[in-house]
């Protein structure tokens, strides 16, 4: 077996406090850690990615890279995602591309997690480490579905609460700890029977690939298609905002929980109609309507 058949994928998601959380993590992981690591932090566009990843090599005595388009997936690697840009994943190959920014953020955790879990399905462990508001949650639930591994950094701990926080509310996470215990976890996960990938869920395989349409660098030079781009990435907003409330009401237990659920199911219906709608309209598939005589 060489260092490309790589069978396990952690992906890590950071935001405020995470350059040194992300740090101190990657100290914990042994050499010999049978899985490829992928990391975003939501940084600036303008930040010295560079800067980042050398913080992080010395810390670690696995190789640190930044991703680049088109790039194998080698186990016991750390691929930092660049600034501006998604890193996305598609079995053995690494993706980055710019494309619309995913919750205000390029690079995008949850970009990176869904097409993480679309990829490589239960064979996937998801981190979600300090940060603010509710980043990742989305990426974490397409990893639970897939039957992956949810992990968070204890919120007492973390310098920024908020998104540990909002994915403990969110996801049902096998486990919360500290930053020093996240090392041994992932060992003891990966130190098991190699993990073999099964069936991508309907629901992860169309989040993930409208993901990948939106974050794909083509440009149409046409006015038609930029309109249909626009309508596409404010469809894809209003998406994301449903699911916003839905997830809010979901962590409202205890009240009104008839009516609640009611609303919650109503969310859903329409959140899975406007996502077969934008798949729908990137591949041309829908027809306008004719005019009535």
């Amino acid at each position: 077996m060489d260092n490309y058949d790589v069978k396990n994928i952690i992906t890590i998601g950071a935001s405020a406090g995470g350059i040194s959380a992300v740090s101190e993590l990657a100290g914990g992981l042994k050499s010999d850690l049978d899985a490829a690591v992928f990391v975003v932090i939501h940084i600036s566009r303008n930040s010295l990615v560079e800067v980042i990843l050398q913080q992080i090599q010395k810390r670690t005595n696995l190789k640190c890279v930044i991703a680049c388009d088109g790039d194998r997936i080698e186990k016991n690697v750390i691929y930092l995602a660049p600034a501006d840009r998604h890193m996305m994943l598609e079995k053995g190959k690494i993706i980055v591309e710019k494309g619309a920014y995913d919750s205000h953020w390029r690079p995008s955790i949850d970009v990176l997690f869904r097409s993480a879990a679309a990829a490589y399905d239960s064979c996937v462990t998801g981190i979600i480490l300090t940060g603010l508001l509710d980043d990742g949650t989305s990426g974490m639930l397409a990893i639970k579905r897939s039957g992956g591994t949810c992990i968070i950094q204890d919120p007492q701990e973390a310098e920024f609460p908020d998104m540990p926080q909002n994915v403990l509310k969110s996801v049902k996470v096998d486990f919360k700890a500290p930053l020093y215990e996240i090392g041994y976890i992932l060992s003891d996960l990966h130190s098991r029977q190699p993990c073999e990938i099964g069936h991508v869920p309907d629901e992860v395989k169309l989040e993930a690939e409208i993901t990948r349409r939106l974050s794909s660098e083509t440009v149409e030079n046409t006015s038609e298609g930029s309109q249909t781009q626009e309508m596409e990435e404010s469809l894809w907003i209003a998406i994301r905002m449903m699911e916003e409330r839905r997830n809010l009401l979901g962590n409202m237990a205890g009240y009104n929980d008839k009516g609640r659920n009611e609303r919650i199911f109503q969310l859903e219906k329409h959140i899975n109609r406007l996502k077969k709608l934008l798949l729908e309209l990137g591949t041309g598939k829908t027809e306008p309507k004719q005019a009535e005589d």
